[in-house]
């Protein structure tokens, strides 16, 4: 029974998504077709501006550098992003410091603090500063530093010097990308540094993303999927990433529709 091409065009981008690079060979032997049907099928796919041939095969278009301003971002998979947050607001206990790191994501996690009262919170993002001071009644340690008026978040030495002076036992930290290959990776080189301090001075580091940011890497790598402890996510998860991450022993919570 022949594939169609939408049929091989589904498993050549799960592949890329997995391992970002896809070979002619493995891909023939897999859908049982020949070798120019594949590089035939990478051909128009390039056309598409999905991926770029190399030789023996394909990877992913381009690495994405451009993030949208931090208010256009608040109201892309918002209700993906409140679920999220409430499970990660679950894992908070009683007697906790943790670090929020910024963007659209992790903010929706304060209002689900507001009766946590025996809890420090540390963080570098104005927004999540400002929502902490209206729903937060614990401790609020704002870390200062140059601000980045597009994502509203200070950073620079003045931010990193001040978190290597702190210890949070957990970090709740914004995936732009989730990567088998590249692992966790921001938009930009002083977000991601700070979110690296955050990593190293947490004793448990958990990822927020949703479904989107499975297999895609963007700019400046944060960490390793080795170095952190959860990854949360909304129901759309992909199955072959639960698959993958159980592999990897890279804990999923797939976190339950608000």
């Amino acid at each position: 029974m022949s594939v169609s091409f939408e049929e091989r065009k589904s498993t050549i981008l799960a592949e890329l998504n997995k391992e970002e690079k896809v070979y002619v060979r493995e891909l023939a032997s897999q859908l049982q077709v020949s070798d120019e049907t594949i590089r035939r099928d990478l051909d128009r796919l390039e056309k598409e501006g999905i991926l770029k041939k190399m030789y023996g095969g394909a990877i992913k278009s381009k690495t994405q550098i451009r993030e949208l301003p931090f208010d256009e971002k608040t109201t892309i998979h918002k209700k993906e992003k409140q679920s999220i947050c409430k499970a990660a607001a679950n894992l908070v206990e009683d007697g906790d410091v943790i670090m929020i790191g910024n963007g659209t994501t992790p903010l929706e996690i304060v209002p689900h603090l507001a009766h946590k009262t025996n809890v420090t919170l540390i963080t570098h993002s104005i927004p999540v500063m400002l929502l902490a001071i209206e729903y937060f009644k614990g401790r609020v340690i704002f870390t200062g530093g140059e601000f980045r008026r597009s994502q509203k978040y200070t950073s620079g030495p003045l931010s990193e010097r001040m978190l290597e002076m702190l210890k949070a036992n957990k970090a709740f930290i914004s995936a732009g990308g989730i990567s088998l290959t590249n692992g966790i990776t921001d938009y930009d080189i002083s977000g991601s540094s700070v979110s690296r301090k955050m990593i190293e001075r947490s004793d448990e580091v958990i990822i927020l993303g949703d479904h989107t940011k499975f297999g895609q890497t963007t700019f400046a790598q944060m960490c390793t999927l080795s170095e952190i402890s959860m990854i949360i996510t909304d129901k759309e998860c992909p199955q072959e990433w639960k698959t993958l991450l159980a592999k990897k022993e890279v804990e999923l919570l797939i976190a339950e529709d608000i």
